[in-house]
């Protein structure tokens, strides 16, 4: 096997719903680990979550190509590995082109990784697999974006690979000139910049813009971002003649230390980039908004009776182990009333409307990141216990971070538990593709007429926002009725709806 075929490189993946780029947030692995197929080897934050991303192929790290904090476009190649490390160093290409610039494989070797081990098999982790003719699409399709993922190489090169290493031509040689904090064993000396002495400026294109146009010279100035990298902040700070705060380890800083140690510049302002979670949250809200003519209703309930049974249900032996919340109660009552009114759980498909027999139920969570509706798959067909479960297990999952963006992906019908936050309700937006979402207030003791008498009741407030292309007041309003219904007495309404 030719040192070129047996180095495969990784391109970063589409992880769901067509999402176009990611934002590297951790490296799993170094250059020089042996990896295992399937063992996890990036974490990248995409515009719905952060996901651990696991390797294609077993073999030795042979090069990373993108640091930490970079964002990467799907497609791009992001790492290469080695499948075949045992067989010695790896062949060099004959074209003159330093080793420094990897990766930029010649019109020979190309050749060589374009054919798939058999003709028709589909190269494990190759986006696209193989094309008619036994070539491989993707290898293929990754010329055009060898150029900006080249540039990046040479101009880290410098301050990162030491001259002696260039000359040697072991596999990890090449790596090493990767722009990768990580494969990195020597640490270059740093200028009073803090950047290596005579290195190039790391700044990307908008910030160089913002500091054309500020006239901020960018090599005057101290890099707080990722490998010593010029943010927006650092030049406005420059442009407005506030001195930067001494950090002498910016290089081995978390990312988020600057986010997290963000000042105020002369002119009383923070800049925060929109992106991940919260730009897609921003785009699907007023997509939503602007498209959907939405309706919002609200109900006040006196749910005493319910906290009782939950409170009965806890003591239950089968049930000591189970997080039994008040929203365990809301998300049953809302699949009860879908099934008495199934045109809730629909979708307007413009000269259609689409209704779904399966309720995947969305349940809005705030996390760091910002916030994500992650779905229970057929909620519908799932007993208490098991609903229980599944809420438990998701909304542990999407505060750690780890949702997949499949579990965030195909939701008819959401919930937002607005309560938590001590609010008592809201008119929420719809989420793109849904025709009613509901939030559920505070449950508070307050004064209620019980039996024509006025009593400390338990009571919570419910706002239902729905599509008026589909579903008119009067569906809207029964479905809402019966929701509240649910919740007032569960047990007669168990009896009588089942």
């Amino acid at each position: 096997m030719s040192g070129m075929s047996r180095i495969k490189e990784f391109n970063l993946p589409d992880l769901g719903e067509g999402l176009t780029e990611g934002e590297i947030l951790a490296w799993l692995v170094k250059v020089g680990d042996d990896i295992e197929l399937n063992q996890p080897i990036v974490e990248v934050e995409t515009a719905k979550a952060a996901v651990e991303i696991p390797a294609k192929w077993a073999g030795r790290v042979q090069a990373i190509f993108h640091p930490e904090g970079s964002t990467v476009e799907v497609g791009v190649p992001i790492i290469a590995i080695d499948t075949d490390p045992g067989a010695g160093p790896v062949e060099q290409s004959t074209t003159g082109t330093p080793t420094a610039e990897l990766p930029t494989p010649s019109a020979a070797s190309l050749a060589a990784v374009e054919v798939a081990p058999e003709e028709g098999m589909v190269e494990p982790g190759l986006i696209g697999g193989v094309a008619p003719g036994g070539r491989t699409a993707v290898l293929v399709g990754y010329g055009p974006r060898n150029a900006p993922a080249k540039r990046r190489p040479r101009k880290g090169a410098a301050p990162v690979q030491p001259a002696p290493a260039q000359a040697v031509p072991a596999p990890v040689t090449p790596v090493q000139a990767a722009p990768a904090p990580a494969p990195v064993a020597p640490t270059p000396a740093l200028n009073s910049n803090g950047r290596a002495g005579g290195g190039p400026v790391l700044a990307k294109p908008p910030v160089r813009k913002l500091a054309k146009d500020l006239g901020v010279d960018l090599a005057a100035l101290t890099g707080s971002g990722p490998l010593g990298s010029i943010t927006r902040e650092d030049v406005q700070r420059a442009a407005s003649g506030t001195p930067a705060a001494a950090e002498p380890l910016t290089v081995t800083a978390p990312a988020t230390s600057a986010a997290s140690a963000a000042s105020f510049g002369a002119d009383r302002e923070q800049r925060i980039p929109v992106k991940g979670v919260r730009k897609l949250t921003a785009e699907n809200m007023a997509r939503s908004a602007f498209t959907a003519p939405h309706v919002t209703e609200f109900l006040t309930v006196d749910v005493t009776r319910a906290m009782k049974a939950l409170d009965r249900l806890r003591e239950r032996r089968e049930w000591r182990d189970v997080r039994v919340s008040p929203l365990l109660l809301v998300a049953k009552a809302v699949l009860l009333a879908v099934k008495r009114y199934p045109m809730v759980n629909s979708t307007w498909a413009g000269d259609e409307i689409v209704v779904k027999e399966s309720v995947n139920l969305g349940i809005a969570a705030a996390t760091e990141r910002g916030l994500i509706v992650p779905n229970i798959k057929d909620a519908g067909r799932l007993t208490l216990r098991e609903l229980a479960d599944a809420m438990t297990a998701l909304v542990q999952t999407a505060k750690s971070g780890k949702t997949s963006p499949a579990d965030m992906s195909g939701g008819t019908l959401t919930i937002t538990n607005v309560g938590v936050f001590g609010v008592d309700t809201g008119t929420p937006i719809l989420p793109p593709g849904e025709s009613a979402i509901l939030a559920f207030g505070a449950v508070r003791e307050q004064p209620w007429v019980h039996k024509g008498k006025v009593k400390a009741r338990l009571v919570t407030t419910l706002g239902l926002s729905f599509d008026h292309r589909i579903i008119d007041g009067e569906l809207g309003s029964k479905f809402l009725r019966d929701i509240g219904d649910f919740l007032a007495d569960p047990e007669a309404a168990l009896l009588a709806w089942t």
